[in-house]
């Protein structure tokens, strides 16, 4: 699959290249695994020469061997041996003294694991040579909590060492709209919503749904439910390393938040623990969760909701993981019949946060959120704000727009209205056919 997007992470970077050559630059990059960090970092730098390390889960010395030949490679220089990656590091920044390169560390935080001395070692070194370096050094991992932690905790030794940080995020929707485009130029909005549903723009399953030339429902459901799939044991390999031993209570959880199982209390009721702690480290040390409010209420609301981000994720936990035991028996049609009887309660929710996406991308208006009363009924769609312009959005998403009552809207909307008598207020319909 060709290089998509990514024009502004390009510059970022680029710039951060730049300043190298004046000043030493550590950068933290942060994405999700299958997100396109590394493919990324490999087409970004052009005006220094590039070292690559990936940190597999290996003994140290034989990583220090490999990443001694990427160097000599990379920079014509001779170095000998190393037992440690830390006598390793602080010869490049020495070397970066009269050479101006970019370092990449691809999967920083396995160190973790294999010598977590690193982490207290690079900041010595780095607070011993950064002022007279030119180095250009990038840490990228995929371990949200981990790397926060590493970088941003004020306990851990790297803490206020890093000059730039960027997130990594899943493409936009133009960008997939492009790519399906470039792949199936006859494609149908459902076609849309299911390869939208499946991916979340997330580069890593977009190719795998490109290999396969799979760009209809009927196809994508095909490459899902294959006894040779990629996506079946997916939210694992994604997931198992981020919540370690406690995983069962953190999967139990999203499972139910995918399942629409979104209030705290239902969740308690569900599973009879108390699970505050689990959805504000889901929340706030994962990045997996967000937590909405309705539309007009303040900070401590009760009247919260629970939603998964990740649209491949959620659609993992409510469709795999719950019926992982048909999975693990081999009867994939049994969950596949499940998910096509599903599909258009299912889809509509994806659709709704498909036009939130949109309206996001759009950068019309300063609040996107949803509405519900107390009693979580007398539901809105989306509500969007533009304080500027006093300017109040009311949309209703259904997959069929014949469905979509305004009059409704309007009703449901009035103890909203109400408290803005200054705004210009709008009632609008949105559906499949407008994607």
């Amino acid at each position: 699959m060709k290089f998509y997007d990514r024009d502004t992470e390009i510059a970022i970077l680029r710039k951060y290249e730049k300043n190298s050559s004046v000043a030493a630059q550590m950068t933290m990059l942060l994405g999700r695994r299958r997100v396109g960090k590394t493919t990324l970092l490999k087409n970004t730098f052009t005006s220094t020469p590039v070292l690559y390390f990936f940190v597999a889960k290996k003994n140290e010395v034989l990583l220090c061997e490999e990443f001694t030949r990427e160097t000599e490679e990379k920079l014509a220089i001779s170095l000998g041996t190393f037992q440690s990656f830390a006598a390793l590091f602080k010869t490049l920044m020495m070397q970066s003294q009269t050479e101006n390169f970019t370092l990449i560390v691809d999967e920083f935080q396995e160190f973790a694991s294999i010598n977590p001395s690193v982490f207290s070692d690079i900041q010595n070194i780095w607070d011993s040579y950064k002022n007279s370096s030119k180095i250009n050094v990038i840490f990228c991992g995929s371990i949200y909590s981990m790397m926060t932690k590493i970088f941003e905790n004020s306990k851990e030794p790297l803490f206020g060492r890093i000059t730039a940080k960027m997130i990594v995020k899943p493409f936009a929707i133009n960008t997939i709209k492009q790519i399906l485009h470039d792949c199936h130029p006859q494609y149908s909005n459902e076609d849309l919503l299911t390869f939208y549903m499946i991916t979340g723009g997330i580069a890593k399953y977009i190719e795998q749904l490109v290999i396969n030339r799979a760009f209809t429902k009927k196809k994508i459901f095909d490459v899902i439910f294959s006894e040779s799939s990629f996506f079946l044991d997916e939210g694992k390999a994604v997931l198992i390393d981020e919540f370690g031993k406690e995983y069962g209570n953190y999967f139990s959880i999203l499972s139910l938040i995918a399942s629409s199982k979104t209030d705290r209390g239902d969740m308690e009721s569900t599973l009879q623990i108390p699970v505050g702690g689990y959805l504000d480290r889901l929340e706030k040390d994962y990045g997996l969760i967000k937590r909405r409010r309705p539309f007009g209420a303040n900070g401590g609301s009760r009247y919260n909701k629970y939603v998964i981000e990740d649209n491949f994720l959620n659609f993992w936990f409510r469709f795999i993981y719950k019926y992982r035991s048909a999975i693990e028996i081999g009867n994939l049609e049994y969950v596949r019949n499940i998910v096509e009887r599903d599909y258009e309660t299912y889809s509509g929710l994806i659709l709704e946060k498909y036009f939130r996406a949109k309206l996001i991308d759009s950068r019309q208006f300063s609040a996107i959120e949803g509405y519900w009363d107390r009693k979580g009924e007398s539901e809105i769609d989306i509500v969007a704000v533009n304080e500027f312009e006093k300017k109040l959005v009311f949309y209703e998403v259904k997959r069929n727009e014949k469905r979509i009552n305004l009059q409704l809207l309007e009703q449901k909307a009035a103890t909203i209205t109400k408290k803005y008598p200054d705004f210009h207020v709008e009632y609008k319909k949105l559906s499949i056919n407008d994607m």
